[in-house]
């Protein structure tokens, strides 16, 4: 795997509140329209490869992944064998959904390398988008655990905490996995993700991304829930931005 992409995708009327508040959370500039797809803008660091980008689409907030493969006929017939399901091809991107039916994407393109820094804000704290977090009902949470380390390649570390199976670490790239299953109560049949943010001041970053735009959800065990623009929940965490 080159390189993971975070696709936020929102419909047409939450896309620019969405490019802008994001932008301004990980300290990043709008950038223009794709030029063969314009419902894609890429948010640009100042210094690092680009790794977040909004979509417009037809259809509900979310966040979806999009690895990047040098082959994708190889790299589909290899994730449909570990569970994947396959749906629409185009010339350069396939999407699939995993076990537990979260949409993501193999592309192919391999020229991003440069993981952007983490940003130092006026404040003096720094904060950095450092992990999508795969959310998995309990009935799909251990397909979804042994798929994405196969889909990904990458090692994973167990956790201390029942709710979180591991993280998932890339040899080298801007964000990590987080393996969480969600409690019996939560209303969701399907896998879904969302972003954390790490930072050394969680009280100063909650108040930054709420000045932002960010709506409250509510604190948990080192983290603190929020939802952005366009009500996708994101938590910001105890975890160090370096």
């Amino acid at each position: 795997m080159n390189w993971i992409h975070t696709i936020i995708d929102v419909p047409s009327d939450l896309a620019q509140p969405t490019r802008e508040f994001w932008s301004e959370v990980i300290g990043a500039q709008v950038g223009e329209p794709w030029p063969n797809h314009p419902e894609f803008t890429s948010l640009e660091p100042a210094v690092g490869d680009a790794f977040v980008h909004v979509q417009v689409v037809d259809g509900p907030a979310r966040i979806h992944l999009d690895l990047s493969v040098d082959d994708l006929d190889a790299e589909t017939r290899r994730l449909v064998a570990a569970g994947a399901v396959a749906s629409s091809r185009r010339e350069t991107w396939q999407v699939l959904t995993s076990p537990g039916g979260m949409p993501f994407c193999l592309v192919k393109e391999s020229d991003h390398t440069i993981t952007p820094d983490a940003v130092r804000w006026p404040g003096g704290h720094a904060s950095r988008l450092l992990q999508v977090c795969i959310d998995s009902p309990e009935a799909v949470h251990n397909q979804e655990v042994v798929f994405w380390p196969t889909a990904t390649r990458w090692s994973v570390r167990p956790s201390e905490r029942p709710e979180f199976a591991g993280k998932c670490y890339p040899p080298n790239g801007p964000i990590r996995l987080l393996l969480q299953r969600l409690g019996a109560d939560d209303p969701g049949v399907r896998t879904r993700a969302h972003l954390d943010l790490a930072t050394d001041d969680v009280v100063a970053e909650v108040a930054r991304v709420r000045e932002l735009g960010a709506t409250m959800i509510g604190p948990g065990f080192g983290w603190v829930a929020l939802r952005d623009p366009a009500g996708l929940p994101f938590c910001v965490t105890d975890q160090s931005p370096s």
